[in-house]
């Protein structure tokens, strides 16, 4: 197996960069800052990232089947046209609840886009790092970022076993997913929100998103929304 590299590709110091998506028909990253209220498509050629700016905070993105994306915007699922940055309500929960917002959002094999306000937070080990986003590899393993950890971990989910740790240069590591033209690629969010002017000194690559490569491991395709 070749050796690990890890590489910031996108340097936007989001304030809280999540929700990572491969969109391989445009050979992009897609990710969002939801506090920054943003959604971000970074492209391996140019190596820049197009951000879209929007109203509300934007906590995840998929793929649609029928092209461009949806977005999770606050208590909203939104349909988002990249090239005319026109952002559309699909539907709206919670309308009665203030100071809620969709926490993650993620898209089954059926094609059902499911997403959440509230979920349950479990201390995963001693050095009080927390689960957060993950992805599951074509050997039906499991990859997590560790939020406060600055690491992503591989699960096996039958037994429980880490078999194996990637530490990042980055404490808020946020979430993660397989992308590249083979889907061996690794990319990893980050978060910079609650760090002080000393954290951010010593790590000033918070908030990037970081590609990982050499694993030795590949991803499956993300699935799009069927509406």
């Amino acid at each position: 197996m070749s050796s690990v590299r890890i590489e910031c590709v996108a340097k936007e110091g989001c304030r809280i960069g999540e929700s990572p998506v491969w969109d391989e028909k445009e050979g992009a990253l897609l990710f969002v800052d939801i506090t920054g209220r943003k959604v971000c498509r970074w492209s391996p050629l140019t190596r820049q990232t197009q951000a879209i700016p929007v109203d509300a905070p934007v906590s995840s993105v998929a793929l649609r089947q029928s092209g461009d994306y949806v977005i999770t915007l606050g208590t909203r699922f939104a349909a988002l046209k990249w090239k005319e940055e026109l952002v559309t309500t699909i539907n709206q929960v919670d309308k009665d609840k203030v100071n809620t917002r969709f926490n993650d959002g993620k898209v089954d094999p059926a094609g059902r886009y499911f997403a959440g306000n509230r979920r349950s937070i479990y201390k995963l080990e001693k050095e009080e790092s927390i689960p957060d986003g993950m992805c599951i590899d074509t050997e039906g393993k499991l990859w997590v970022a560790c939020y406060d950890g600055g690491r992503v971990i591989r699960l096996d989910p039958e037994t429980g076993k880490r078999l194996q740790t990637v530490k990042l240069p980055v404490d808020k590591t946020t979430s993660c997913c397989f992308g590249g033209k083979d889907y061996s690629e690794m990319y990893v969010t980050s978060a910079s929100d609650g760090m002080d002017k000393e954290w951010l000194s010593r790590q000033p690559q918070a908030g990037g998103v970081f590609k990982i490569t050499g694993l030795g491991a590949k991803g499956v395709p993300p699935y799009p929304f069927a509406g």
